[in-house]
């Protein structure tokens, strides 16, 4: 079939095992063989307390903004368990459309996304005018600071509430497979994999989804790094592309 243009190369997919199989589905889809091996695990915040009491004073603010579908899995999780829903006049804002279609399937409509760029900086540039205002961050246990540092140095008063956490999956028979192409979608994972992966993955071509991600992917020494658009539609464009371009071996 024309359709099957990726023809049995076999993918690397390393997203958390519960985010893995919309991307699997679409490169079997059009004839790869996804080989899911998450590089990081997902859960609840350690500390549930301090988050219960940060969501109970949730209607205080003016702005609360989901970094991730993690953030928002959890956030929500924790939203509707203390207040039921967002309080009325929080505005909800995200940096990517992945969380923006989470927060829509949980019933929020109204969400500020950048259209362009999905990451912190898009997202700053679409809140322009924040002087004043309380804004909570929902996260992981740690992250990047760009956002909040940002919204502070432009007058807002922010708080951040871990609402999840990570922690790094065993790796337990990675030297066994023998992917064709990598898929790697955080910082972190990049770096567990860079230092835990067998020397061949670095000759293996990698697909990431961001410039800092692939900024650190070639000063690592990766051999072959390839920036894509977000999301998984980002990611299986690129893998088309490659598989296109006769790179792959037959």
């Amino acid at each position: 079939m024309a359709e099957l243009r990726l023809s049995g190369q076999r993918i690397l997919v390393t997203r958390p095992i519960d985010q893995a199989a919309d991307l699997a589905r679409a490169i079997d889809r059009v004839g790869g063989v996804p080989l899911l091996f998450p590089l990081l695990q997902i859960g609840p915040a350690e500390n549930q307390k301090t988050l219960n009491d940060q969501i109970a004073r949730l209607a205080g603010f003016d702005l609360v903004i989901f970094v991730s579908p993690n953030a928002v899995h959890y956030g929500m999780e924790a939203i509707r368990a203390r207040l039921g829903s967002i309080p009325q006049g929080v505005r909800v804002a995200t940096v990517g459309m992945g969380s923006a279609k989470a927060l829509h399937d949980r019933g929020i409509k109204d969400v500020i996304v950048p259209p362009v760029r999905h990451d912190s900086e898009g997202l700053l540039e679409e809140l322009k005018q924040v002087a004043g205002l309380r804004v909570m961050i929902l996260r992981g246990d740690g992250g990047r600071e760009l956002l909040g540092d940002e919204l502070r140095a432009r007058g807002a008063e922010v708080e951040y509430a871990a609402c999840y956490r990570r922690s790094m999956a065993p790796l337990s028979g990675l030297e066994n497979l023998h992917p064709d192409a990598l898929t790697v979608t955080s910082s972190e994972a990049l770096l567990y994999l860079w230092q835990n992966a067998p020397l061949r993955f670095h000759d293996i071509p990698l697909f990431v989804q961001h410039p800092r991600i692939a900024a650190l992917a070639k000063s690592q020494g990766w051999a072959e790094v390839h920036l894509t658009e977000a999301g998984d539609q980002g990611l299986l464009i690129g893998l088309l592309r490659w598989a296109d371009s006769g790179r792959p071996a037959e």
